[in-house]
């Protein structure tokens, strides 16, 4: 166990489990620098069993971690997956040994430009190498060998995790029995590359964020990284949701105050979320992520084809989408569907019809655990997963 710096206070958190990776050979990165002797910061559930096939690797969106259930050591509250994986959940524990790890570049124990850099003893800041999707899960490779497994029964992730799903099959199909991208694309839109720009010129244009070097400069950039948090979560929602949750309520009053203060719910919910999201999550990591999201094109601008990357992969996909989905819409998992149906891939496809918009993976969604469940307890039959 060690601690960290974390967030606008400067509190020291304590982070799990961590493993230097790449002691013996520098990881190269897809931007050409090389790194080595890195931390990456990891949860482990349940128990790995005597055959070690029974290790489900989950990846967390953006703004997630590594702890998806218990106690998270920043907020107080349940891991971002809580209702999901725990024993005699859809992802079961006593069943299954999971693991999930935060991404390099992120800012929860893992290699990140809050991490300080030996050369300079500050903070990598914007000295920070620009990661990709492909390295993240390349990361992650080096600890699942480090964990001793050989092939994962299953990958996992949701939006941002579900683009690293994706990364693991086209990249590593012969280390994962099934794959499950949820709520994701195959490439990133030129709709969510404009949303993530968004969110980067508002840290930027906060004075607090010093060039990237807030740290050594004991500033935060908080108002910026709170009206990016707030202009990303309105994605995160659908129209519907948002109608019927707010509407044009007011705040805590009976008429318009004719100022800029919160008058309407919604502007006090967004405002709530910014807020807490600066005491978790650092901007410069903020920055690294969104670019390496926008980055994400598995057919490399057009240069590969689906169909060429997925062709003979043994792999068992479930691919999900919602309805109410706008930022991740049911037409990319479609297209993605159909590249795995034109190799012949054992494929299924879901398109879950709710209100909640993108973040329905996160939210009380019955038909979607169901369907998960189902999943993973089919596939495992099909695996031989057992003691």
């Amino acid at each position: 166990m060690v601690t960290s710096s974390f967030g606008a206070h400067y509190r020291e958190v304590e982070i799990g489990e961590i493993v230097i990776l790449a002691r013996d050979e520098p990881l190269v990165l897809e931007c050409g620098e090389s790194i080595s002797q890195f931390p990456l910061a990891y949860q482990t559930y349940g128990t790995l069993n005597a055959k070690r096939n029974n290790a489900i690797l989950i990846c967390h969106a953006l703004s997630g971690d590594q702890y998806l259930c218990g106690t998270h050591p920043v907020t107080g509250k349940g891991g971002w997956w809580e209702r999901m994986v725990g024993p005699g959940k859809p992802i079961d524990t006593g069943k299954y040994f999971v693991i999930c790890s935060n991404v390099i570049g992120s800012c929860m124990g893992s290699f990140g430009p809050k991490e300080i850099n030996p050369k300079t003893g500050k903070p990598y800041g914007l000295s920070f190498p620009f990661i990709t999707i492909g390295d993240m899960v390349r990361a992650q490779a080096l600890l699942v060998e480090y964990l001793g497994i050989e092939k994962l029964f299953a990958v996992i992730g949701g939006s941002m995790g579900g683009m690293q799903a994706l990364e693991w099959a086209a990249r590593f199909p012969e280390k994962v029995f099934a794959v499950v991208p949820i709520a994701t694309s195959t490439r990133q839109s030129a709709q969510n590359i404009a949303f993530h720009e968004i969110g980067r010129q508002a840290i930027m244009a906060d004075p607090d964020w010093c060039e990237g070097d807030y740290l050594a400069q004991r500033k935060y950039p908080a108002k910026g990284l709170s009206v990016a948090r707030m202009a990303a979560h309105v994605t995160y929602v659908s129209q519907t949701m948002l109608q019927e949750k707010f509407g044009r309520n007011l705040q805590d009053r009976e008429a318009y105050t004719f100022g800029f203060d919160a008058d309407f719910k919604i502007e006090s919910y967004l405002r709530h979320q910014g807020v807490s999201f600066v005491e978790r999550f650092d901007a410069n990591s903020y920055l690294y992520l969104t670019r390496a999201a926008s980055y994400f094109d598995l057919t490399e601008g057009g240069t590969r084809k689906l169909t060429d990357i997925f062709a003979g992969t043994h792999i068992r996909f479930c691919v999900v989408s919602f309805s109410s989905d706008w930022l991740y819409s049911s037409v990319e998992s479609r297209n993605l569907v159909r590249a795995l149906n034109a190799v012949a891939a054992n494929v299924s496809f879901t398109e879950i019809q709710c209100d909640q918009g993108h973040d329905s993976f996160l939210l009380d969604v019955p038909e979607f655990d169901a369907l998960l469940a189902g999943f993973i307890q089919g596939s495992a039959t099909l695996y031989g997963v057992g003691a």
